[in-house]
């Protein structure tokens, strides 16, 4: 029986919407996301829902926000976490240990914006561009610190052709020599982590130390010694 929506709307029941894909998602995949299946669980029309996700591919995307900006705090609370003048390698490490720590927690968020793309689902980059910036700001933040302070070690680094920048987050026309330097350095290290964490996940490596964590940890000090002047 579909049941009056009086009392759950706006705000609300649009967050109450989110949360039921989020389960639907944890349960079953991105795949099987239906709006239909939503409206049948919450026993709403599903009128009640195209008044706020017109369609599918409108739930998906404003799914990917909420999880961007969901990662984007969790990398700037870490970050932040060592306020103190110096801490550069604090800061790095924090950053790269909640990484791993964000997707453990929220494993479907992670597996929407890192895992394969929703089938039938173009991203609309214009739209997600700002959130996909604000979500890798804090590791950009403090390998542009480190290079600022000259503890940066990337005279080997391969750096990523100009032209591919638009095809993922940043426009072409703000990219100077260094901000090429910077961001494809911040590519490798989340190329890197998201390898492990990916592979954590989908429990295809088992795992290292107490809580599963010494591998990923041990792989954060890699980097660092790789690419910091200690």
């Amino acid at each position: 029986m579909v049941r009056p929506h009086s009392t759950r709307q706006g705000l609300s029941l649009q967050q109450e919407i989110k949360d039921v894909a989020w389960r639907q998602i944890a349960a079953t995949g991105t795949a099987s996301l239906s709006l239909k299946e939503i409206a049948r669980e919450m026993k709403i029309a599903i009128q009640a829902i195209t008044k706020f996700f017109p369609d599918r591919d409108a739930l998906v995307t404003a799914l990917i926000i909420d999880a961007h900006s969901s990662f984007g705090d969790y990398q700037i609370s870490a970050r932040d976490s060592f306020p103190g003048v110096g801490q550069f390698i604090q800061r790095f490490m924090a950053i790269g240990l909640a990484y791993r720590e964000w997707a453990v927690r929220y494993p479907e968020r992670y597996m929407l914006i890192f895992g394969p793309q929703v089938p039938g689902y173009t991203s609309p980059l214009e739209i997600l561009r700002p959130f996909t910036m604000r979500s890798i700001s804090a590791l950009v933040g403090v390998i542009r610190e480190l290079r600022a302070v000259r503890l940066l070690n990337v005279d080997s680094l391969p750096v990523l052709e100009p032209s591919a920048f638009d095809a993922y987050f940043w426009g072409v026309s703000t990219m100077t020599k260094e901000d090429l330097l910077v961001h494809s350095l911040a590519m490798v290290i989340l190329c890197r982590v998201h390898g492990m964490v990916s592979l954590e996940l989908s429990g295809q490596i088992p795992p290292y130390g107490q809580g599963g964590s010494s591998l990923f940890e041990f792989e954060i000090k890699s980097i660092v010694r790789q690419f910091v002047e200690i």
